[in-house]
C-alpha cells in the first residue's frame, strides 16, 4: 500500500483515518524503543519520567505530572519502581508536607549518559533524519496544541 496517498475515497476507511494513523504509529515506535531501553532497565514510560528529571530535578510529583501530562495515579507507580531501581529518590517536600519531590541518584545521573546515545538510535530504527523527525514532531505538537485549546 502507498502510504503517501490515501487508499481510498471513502471517509470513513480506517486506512483513511488519521486516528488510525497516529495508534498505529504510536504503538508501532514504542515498540521500537523496547529493545533499546532494556539494557537501561527502563521502559518506554519510566523512560519519559527520567528524561523529564534529566531536564529539571528536583521536581514534585505535580511538576512531573503536568510536564508529562500523566495523572498522579499513573505516575506513582513508575516513580515507585524508578526508586526501587535506585535512579531517583522520593522525599516530602520540607515547606509543603503534602508534596512529594523527586531527584535522581548519583546512578539516576549516570544513567543519562548512557541514554544519550538513544536519539541517535532510533533515528536510525525509524528510518528518518533529523529533520524529518523535527518536522514530525512540530506536526504532532501543533495538533496537539490545537486540540487542547477545543477542549
Amino acid at each position: 500500500m502507498d502510504h503517501e496517498e490515501f487508499p481510498s475515497e471513502d471517509p470513513l476507511a480506517l486506512e483513511s483515518q488519521v486516528c488510525f494513523a497516529i495508534s498505529l504509529a504510536s504503538r508501532s515506535v514504542i515498540a521500537a524503543y523496547r529493545p533499546v531501553l532494556e539494557p537501561l532497565n527502563l521502559t518506554h514510560p519510566q523512560y519519559l519520567v527520567m528524561l523529564a528529571l534529566w531536564q529539571h530535578s528536583p521536581a514534585s510529583v505535580k511538576d512531573l505530572g503536568e510536564r508529562l501530562s500523566i495523572d498522579s495515579g499513573t505516575l506513582s507507580p513508575l516513580l515507585k519502581r524508578l526508586q526501587a531501581q535506585g535512579y531517583i529518590t522520593r522525599e516530602r517536600n520540607g515547606t509543603d508536607n503534602r508534596s512529594l519531590d523527586i531527584a535522581l541518584t548519583p546512578s539516576g545521573r549516570s544513567l543519562r549518559r548512557e541514554a544519550e546515545k538513544i536519539p541517535g538510535i532510533m533515528m536510525e530504527r525509524l528510518g528518518m533524519d533529523k529533520e524529518e523527525l523535527q518536522a514530525l514532531h512540530a506536526s504532532m505538537m501543533k495538533v496537539i496544541d490545537h486540540v487542547r485549546h477545543q477542549e
